[in-house]
């Protein structure tokens, strides 16, 4: 049985195999490049405005909301990044229920990708607040024995993130599989709507813990502002 799409070959690229995880990945890529030059290529301002424009307004919103409350500053420098996380892995999840589509956030390769850009975004977010000594001043904060832990905190945070994705996915696909096997007749329906629900919270949690990751990258500065006399 195999359970991960990085099992699935589908071709040959010179050397390279080319497996359901990267296919699946570059169709998910493709479908939200395609989807958001469409919708807004029509962008209006007037009242009537349709139906996919409204749904974007709705979503760009809502991610604005989540940002501000999440790190207590504007979102706009740090939409393009999170939005792009929630949409590709909300997208990836989606599309599960179409038949013969395996996604690629249940390959661990792809969530350890996902979890590498997170990390490399925190340090690149603090340098742009901060500086860059300043933003690596606090790895040797409260003194420069915490060096190595901070280091060792940071990426086992990252590790957290790729595994915490993968094994929601990797076990809700086990989940069916089995439950499918007891009862094929009933669950198909429930296990649909289930991986549904469950994709897009997935897909909120990793695009919220992001942001956290990122804001507490910044909290220190905030504090000294906020307090300039401690």
């Amino acid at each position: 049985m195999k359970l991960s799409p990085d099992d699935h070959i589908l071709g040959w690229l010179g050397p390279l195999p080319i497996n359901a995880t990267i296919a699946c990945t570059w169709l998910v890529m493709a479908i939200l490049v395609g989807g958001s030059y469409l919708i807004t290529r029509r962008l209006n301002d007037s009242v009537r405005m349709s139906r996919w424009q409204n749904l974007l307004e709705i979503l760009v919103s809502g991610l604005n909301e989540q940002i501000r409350q999440t790190s207590r500053q504007e979102p706009g420098p740090y939409l393009p990044f999170v939005g792009t996380l929630f949409l590709f892995i909300a997208t990836s999840n989606l599309l599960a229920v179409v038949p013969g589509f395996s996604p690629p956030t249940s390959s661990l390769s792809c969530t350890t990708a996902l979890a590498l850009a997170v990390l490399a975004a925190v340090p690149l977010f603090g340098i742009a607040q901060r500086g860059l000594f300043g933003y690596l001043g606090e790895y040797i904060k409260p003194s420069v024995f915490m060096l190595p832990f901070n280091i060792i905190g940071e990426l086992s945070r990252t590790l957290a993130l790729a595994v915490r994705l993968y094994g929601n996915m990797m076990s809700g696909s086990v989940i069916g599989i089995i439950l499918l096997g007891i009862v094929p007749l009933f669950f198909p329906i429930l296990l649909q709507f289930l991986g549904l629900i469950t994709g897009l919270v997935q897909a909120y949690i990793f695009a919220v813990l992001a942001m956290v990751f990122i804001a507490s990258a910044q909290a220190a500065r905030n504090d000294r502002t906020q307090n300039p006399g401690d």
